[in-house]
């Protein structure tokens, strides 16, 4: 008799089934509530703490108050020339309500007597700079839609008109929408064909969807407490909606076993949750420590990120061992109700499985098996030794969006590199100091890669100077990296000369590239404690080393490969039109780092669901080839079904507009596909067959000093196979 916390808690909340469905739909109408009441805004900015650009943006903030709010363009396209009395009307109206809008600063007209470096050679393209009076991680909402509202009503046949800069550029990141209904279709097709009911199709689908909208509704709460950027809540719907809808398949796989053994309703589905549901929660906590080592970069928007995915973990986590049951609760011996394809089979059992006979022949050829494996895993993975870490720009936007159409205009008007300028800043003590920058502005437009550099501007206190700075090439491209470094370390110092003044290199292109920097000197780090930490939970867990350590070398393989198809298309540009990816560049400076701590947690999910079973079926038979083969031969099917249904969810944001979540959708589906085929049904079962009972080798000195911990607790009955529909 199952007398465990769990045990107690699916049994009561199959018993209470009413109380705890109200109870989260209550949950989700009140955090829902309390965020709109009291939540915070999500975040539209980066920071690159510690870094030159860091430093540069706040002296313009404490020194140039009129200069630090965030900047913008409306960029212009004549026919036939700016410079049409008509034409001209027209831009002048839209300026002047432009300016009158709540939150703008300032804007300068091309057609001021200093602003001719705004018209194009011919004569055809302009741009207005805009100045915001706040930060873009303040600026309302409302603002943004002004302007856009604005230079929409001023297009007409002559006259094109779009918006661009960061602040635009983020309010358009943030209204992109997503494809999660793609995923979520995927999904429930997956499971019709796992299942073979529409019941038990729909109980997954629902918890995840319930857990996951409370965890999104509590997000601006997290947002009062660390930056949360406008794509968090994308990144949270596509973990959260993924793991939810596979955490809820492990316990309705197990719930539907104890039927068939002939248990009660409500002692099934305590034991399900005792068991499978054990897992789900082992299972969640990994996911959520490798996502916390993200912490570990100490940038507040990625604390922000993390919080966010690890709320839809934990939040989903809950539902599956609480709202699951209790709908389970409702539909009791009744699960496989509306059966598709005129009735469900049971197939192949146990030793009888195409699983079984697979694992045997793995283990019969163990060395040509674990070296096709491997050698799929590193093809994939080599073309990260090419990795470049940046930031995408407005120029990998959809076409036809109004970011993207601006940054097009400007480069076709006045070069790329006028889409990413950089202002220098520095705190001048007299006229020796300003002249000191005068050489540097000198200097600047000498240089190789400058096409325009500006004279010095001083403040009305006459202590500070900002000096700006337009490269020739794009934001993104390699020779602007270059040429930040160039300025800081050569130019800007050989300018100088002997004065003392310290100039800082900033603006939006340098805050990125700093970023980059920052985040590739921490990664090793990161990825070494994600590691550490991972591997001592499954030393406790499976009281072996050669377990952990071979689980975290395995991750390592998938997480690889999927860097390596992430910069074979997003980099190189291989296969990118069929995402609808039509300009390359480099790697989000962030997303290898987000993409380890998620890929790591998953794949210790299936790590944890398939080595439990083999470790149970060890300990009961002291057979290491058979407990492979068993373990294997139990659990195989529901992994594979689990994988399938987390790779559409992520695939499906490959088609998402914005090519940030193109990229994290294409690098999740990729890892997890890979994980679940190549690694646990190959590579698994190749090494352990090779290494044989050394796999549980486990020192006495460690027996005695680590904690015994049971991922399912006691052993549940037999897992039965899944149904599927008839022919």
């Amino acid at each position: 008799m199952r007398t465990g916390v769990l045990h107690r808690l699916g049994r009561w909340c199959h018993r209470e089934r009413k109380i705890v469905v109200l109870g989260w739909i209550n949950a989700l109408i009140l955090t829902a509530g309390v965020a709109a009441a009291w939540g915070g805004e999500l975040a539209n900015a980066f920071e690159a703490p510690a870094s030159e650009s860091q430093q540069a943006f706040d002296l313009l903030f404490e020194r140039f108050p009129e200069q630090a709010g965030a900047g913008g363009e409306i960029v212009f396209r004549a026919r036939p020339s700016i410079d049409d009395p008509a034409i001209r009307a027209k831009v002048e109206r839209l300026l002047a309500d432009v300016e009158a809008t709540p939150g703008i600063r300032d804007v300068a007209s091309p057609y001021e007597p200093a602003g001719g470096f705004q018209v194009s050679a011919d004569r055809t393209i302009a741009f207005a700079r805009l100045q915001f009076a706040t930060t873009t991680l303040e600026i309302p909402d409302r603002t943004v839609e002004r302007v856009l509202q604005s230079s929409e009503t001023a297009n007409t046949a002559d006259l094109q008109v779009e918006v661009g800069g960061q602040a635009i550029q983020f309010a358009n990141r943030a209204e992109s929408g997503t494809r999660e209904a793609v995923g979520l279709g995927a999904a429930v097709v997956v499971l019709l064909f796992t299942f073979g009911s529409v019941v038990a199709m729909g109980l997954p689908i629902a918890t995840a969807l319930i857990g996951l909208g409370v965890a999104l509704a509590a997000v601006p709460l997290v947002s009062l407490a660390v930056d949360v950027p406008v794509f968090g809540p994308s990144l949270a719907i596509m973990i959260g909606l993924g793991v939810g809808i596979d955490y809820a398949l492990f316990i309705l796989t197990r719930f539907r076993a104890c039927l068939a053994q002939g248990l009660a309703s409500e002692e099934a589905c305590g034991t399900a949750i005792a068991t499978s549901g054990r897992a789900v929660v082992f299972a969640g906590v990994t996911v959520c420590i490798s996502m916390f080592g993200m912490f570990l970069m100490g940038i507040s928007f990625i604390n922000g990120m993390a919080m966010s995915a690890m709320l839809a973990v934990l939040v989903t986590v809950l539902a599956s061992i609480t709202l699951l049951p209790a709908m389970l609760g409702f539909v009791g011996a009744s699960i496989d109700r509306w059966s598709i394809g005129g009735g469900t089979h049971r197939s192949e059992a146990g030793r009888d499985s195409w699983w079984y006979r697979w694992s045997l022949f793995v283990q019969a050829h163990p060395w040509p098996c674990a070296l096709a494996a491997l050698a799929v895993l590193l093809v994939l993975a080599s073309p990260v030794l090419s990795m470049r870490l940046g930031s995408t720009d407005a120029g990998s936007n959809p076409k036809g969006s109004t970011t993207r159409e601006a940054y097009d205009l400007i480069s076709e008007g006045f070069g790329p590199g006028y889409n990413g300028p950089l202002l220098l800043t520095a705190e001048v003590d007299g006229a020796a100091d300003i002249e000191a920058l005068q050489r540097v502005s000198a200097a600047l437009g000498q240089d190789r890669n400058i096409a325009f550099a500006a004279p010095p501007l001083v403040n009305a206190r006459g202590d500070a100077a900002v000096v700006l700075a337009i490269p020739r090439t794009a934001p993104q491209a390699i020779e602007t990296e270059e040429l930040i470094d160039r300025l800081r370390m050569q130019v800007i110092p050989a300018a100088i000369g002997q004065g003392d003044v310290e100039v800082f290199v900033g603006g939006v292109t340098a805050m990125y590239d700093d970023l980059g920097r920052l985040l590739s000197r921490r990664l090793p780090l990161f990825m070494a404690v994600v590691i550490g930490l991972s591997f001592g939970l499954l030393l406790v867990v499976f009281r072996s080393v050669l377990v952990p350590l071979k689980a975290a070398i395995m991750n390592l393989l998938s997480i690889g490969a999927a860097y390596g198809v992430i910069v074979a298309v997003f980099q190189w540009g291989w296969l990118s039109e069929l995402i609808g990816l039509d300009r390359t560049g480099p790697i989000q400076s962030f997303a290898p780092m987000m993409l380890f701590a998620i890929l790591f947690g998953l794949s210790m999910d299936y790590e944890v669901f398939l080595i439990s079973r083999i470790r149970e079926e060890y300990e009961r038979t002291g057979d290491n080839a058979v407990a492979v083969a068993d373990g294997l031969a139990s659990t195989a099917r529901v992994i594979t079904a689990a994988a399938a249904i987390m790779v559409t969810v992520f695939a499906s944001f490959v088609f998402n507009p914005d090519a940030m979540l193109k990229l994290f959708g294409l690098g999740l589906a990729t890892a997890i596909f890979m994980d679940a085929t190549i690694v646990r049904t190959v590579l698994v079962p190749a090494t352990m067959a090779l290494l044989g009972d050394r796999n549980w080798w486990f020192p006495p000195w460690l027996e005695r000093v680590v904690p015994a911990v049971s991922v399912e607790g006691d052993h549940a009955p037999e897992e039965q196979p899944l149904s599927v529909p008839s022919a």
